[in-house]
């Protein structure tokens, strides 16, 4: 009979691949073996909270903590149980006893930076971001020149770069401005689908491709970054809409591929890439749109690329744009042409909200930092209206108020 070691290492080995019910099954053999180890506890919590069971979870976390008051990692969490419930204050309470026990663990002291920008708390939230380039999956070695600091660069060349998702260097590009007002000659590095996009905002000299030569450079600075540098609080968000603009023979090109027509144009985007460690809690199925497809007055286009798409397949009356999109700014052309667009937390969110285009964005119950609760408006974004869940996984109230100020928008038109 395999020992508990094997056991945590085999369970460990499953929750790595996603395979939730076969790691869940090994720790609950390891904990009917030995059920005051701590370890266990907290992997099992794990195993649970990745299907979507907060409750049993975070029950698994307290008892991990219970048997080892000083145990970090369940701390961790437990306080992101507590976030995820939308406790954060007591969440943070949680992320300072585990920060006080391991103080250079970066996952912990970027957990705790999301969670003070989620409150709102930018003066504090700021400086402790700088945690996340610690993580892994957030290095970007062998940039030129000196790391910024925020001094005045005086003419000199100054290197952006997009150090994560599409999307966040979408909402973050918008500092490339400020940085020009201190004098410096900007260059931004990102990534292909974005860069088209990028090279039109105002104050951007050159947009390099991730992978192509950068060239010399006096300094550089990761785009997201650049708040806490330029000292954004949450009353001071620079949210002058749009910013990004769509190239207008595209948008001209995408008015005649539409034609004329009396339904309401409605594009949508619902799943986000799965690798995204809460994918499974931000997405939606396409069928919860079903009912505002079957509207007589409305006509949907779907901007969803790679996974997703595959739902389209599902009897939905909807038309499939993803051929014809080759980047985004060939699907900002497009989105000029739409009355609306409906939209998980993805890389189309922010686009909208870029190109000051009205955008129905659907939250889950502890979404990203960006979207502070409360209220249905964005502080980065004037266009976008958010329909958040008013409970955990509760995806049926979001939608039945999406269909009903649909019906409140045919009336007002």
């Amino acid at each position: 009979m395999p020992r508990i070691d094997e056991r945590m290492a085999e369970g460990w080995r499953a929750l790595q691949s996603g395979e939730l019910e076969a790691a869940e099954a090994c720790y609950r053999e390891a904990l009917s073996r030995d059920p005051s180890c701590a370890e266990v506890h907290n992997n099992l919590g794990l195993a649970i909270r990745g299907r979507g069971d907060l409750d049993a979870a975070e029950a698994c976390y307290r008892r991990a903590v219970e048997l080892r008051p000083d145990f970090a990692e369940a701390l961790h969490n437990l306080a992101n149980a507590r976030k995820a419930r939308g406790d954060l204050a007591g969440a943070l309470t949680l992320y300072d006893r585990a920060v006080a026990i391991a103080r250079d663990v970066p996952p912990i002291r970027l957990s705790r930076a999301l969670a003070w920008l989620a409150s709102g708390n930018f003066e504090r939230g700021w400086p402790e971001y700088e945690w996340r380039l610690k993580c892994p999956g957030y290095e970007v070695p062998g940039l030129p020149g000196d790391r910024w600091d925020g001094r005045p660069i005086d003419g000199q060349s100054i290197l952006l770069h997009a150090d994560h998702g599409l999307g966040d260097g979408l909402q973050f590009i918008r500092y490339a401005s400020a940085v020009t007002d201190r004098g410096g000659r900007v260059i931004v590095q990102c990534r292909e689908p974005i860069a088209r996009l990028l090279a039109t905002l105002e104050g951007v000299d050159l947009v390099v491709v991730e992978g192509a030569p950068i060239p010399p450079c006096d300094f550089h600075v990761p785009l997201m970054s650049l708040p806490g540098l330029l000292g954004t609080t949450a009353e001071t968000i620079p949210a002058d809409v749009p910013y990004l603009l769509a190239d207008p023979d595209r948008v001209a090109a995408w008015a005649d591929a539409f034609g004329p027509g009396a339904a309401w144009r409605v594009g949508v985007a619902w799943q986000g890439s799965p690798a995204h460690a809460r994918d499974r809690e931000r997405s939606f199925r396409l069928d919860r749109l079903s009912r505002i497809a079957s509207r007589p007055d409305v006509r949907l286009y779907s901007l969803q690329k790679g996974p997703g798409r595959e739902q389209i397949d599902g009897g939905l009356s909807i038309v499939d744009l993803a051929d014809r999109l080759d980047d985004l700014m060939e699907t900002a052309a497009a989105m000029e042409n739409l009355d609306l667009v409906i939209t998980a937390d993805t890389a189309i969110a922010h686009l909208a909200g870029a190109l000051g285009l009205p955008a129905w964005v659907a939250l889950s119950f502890d979404p990203d930092w960006r979207w502070m609760p409360p209220g249905d408006g964005s502080a980065w974004y004037p266009s976008l209206r958010l329909f958040r869940q008013p409970r955990w996984g509760d995806w049926d109230d979001v939608f039945a108020r999406m269909e009903q100020a649909i019906d409140q928008l045919d009336r007002s038109a």
